[in-house]
């Protein structure tokens, strides 16, 4: 679709509104004022005493509970859908071969075929092909060597030992920007995975399922509530700002998700017997959302990598689920579009400002929210 064009000062400039100027489809209709005192910057201190907002869409209904009674808002014999993924200590500090400071951020654990892993270096001056950083002590260091950039910019490296043993030693769990401005310290290291977590591969959260507990899923087990899990691994892309304020234009960064036959296998039962369906979380909705057929029936192969980009946002309509578990987003991020896509867009921002004023806590280590479509 054609940009809009108006005429100013004998120039054309172009609009980057739609031509319907759908209110759904601009970035600035995301925004909503949000006090810095609510970013929470630790976890509640114990996981299912968060806050939970349940929004029942049948009837518009709101009810304020702690996350430990999410159970109870759930039909009985109904599955939820989590993202096992794991958070991997991505961060490391190391030095320039001239001496100047460095941080390492390795995207992911998948390699090349000639052993080379996807990494974001941070340090004063140009970075180019051929240099050398060491990481990991004084006294025996680890040589990390760049060669060519990939696509996003950043660089295929190689290490002098195992990646794995590096992270395992000396790596840092990140953390997004807004929490303590990026800096994890040991209590991280806990906090900040679930406690379903089993496939490592992610450099953010899952954070949705940072509220379960063993005493909730016993209270699930109580209701005949299914579990089925898929592995999708959140990449940085999760942070990526949306810059173009015509959503049309956004590009939806890629991630990759697999079902192993297990949970393949329950949720298309759970499917096939007509059971309601919640994903915890907008990682676990994106994944399902992507592997369904027109039909809406789960199609993938299992143990099968597969990718996805999509883009969920009102005027997509989303068939795989009947709710959603989630926490609260960052304004104008393509997740507060997803759980507007489930919504609406003035429904969510009118639930976000009912949760400001109620001294909800936002983003990662924030409180959730449950959404009943049906």
């Amino acid at each position: 679709m054609e940009n809009s064009r108006e005429k100013l000062a004998g120039t054309f400039v172009c609009d980057p509104r739609p031509d319907s100027y759908d209110l759904d489809l601009l970035l600035s209709s995301y925004n909503y004022e949000l006090p810095p005192e609510l970013i929470a910057d630790r976890p509640a201190f114990k996981r299912d005493e968060s806050r939970l907002l349940v929004y029942k869409m049948s009837d518009q209904s709101i009810t304020h509970t702690t996350f430990k009674d999410l159970p109870q808002f759930l039909p009985k014999e109904s599955l939820l859908l989590l993202n096992q993924t794991k958070v991997f200590a991505c961060r490391l500090f190391g030095k320039k071969e001239s001496g100047g400071k460095a941080e390492l951020f390795f995207l992911s654990l998948e390699t090349r075929l000639d052993g080379a892993y996807p990494c974001l270096i941070k340090c004063s001056g140009k970075k180019k092909e051929g240099d050398l950083f060491f990481v990991g002590g004084e006294e025996n260091p680890v040589e990390v060597r760049l060669l060519e950039k990939t696509e996003e910019g950043d660089f295929w490296v190689t290490l002098s030992s195992p990646l794995n043993d590096v992270l395992e030693n000396f790596g840092k769990i990140p953390i997004p920007p807004y929490i303590r401005k990026g800096e994890s310290d040991s209590k991280d290291q806990k906090d900040y995975q679930t406690v379903f977590a089993k496939d490592s591969g992610s450099v953010a959260a899952p954070t949705a399922g940072l509220h379960f507990t063993d005493e909730v899923f016993q209270k699930l087990d109580q209701r005949s509530i299914e579990r089925a899990f898929v592995t999708l691994h959140v990449g940085r892309g999760t942070f990526a700002p949306v810059k173009e304020e015509n959503l049309k234009n956004h590009k939806m960064h890629t991630e990759t998700y697999y079902f192993n036959e297990e949970n393949r296998e329950r949720v298309i039962r759970a499917q096939e017997q007509g059971k309601k369906i919640f994903c915890v979380g907008t990682t676990s909705l994106r994944a399902l959302e992507s592997a369904i057929d027109e039909k809406g029936s789960l199609s993938v192969e299992p143990g099968r990598m597969y990718t996805t980009d999509i883009f969920l946002h009102p005027g997509v309509d989303v068939q795989s689920v009947d709710g959603l578990i989630t926490n609260f987003h960052l304004p104008e991020s393509t997740l507060l579009m997803l759980v507007s896509s489930l919504i609406g867009r003035e429904k969510t921002l009118e639930l976000y400002r009912e949760a400001v004023r109620l001294g909800y806590r936002f983003f990662s280590y924030g409180d959730a929210m449950l959404i009943l479509r049906n």
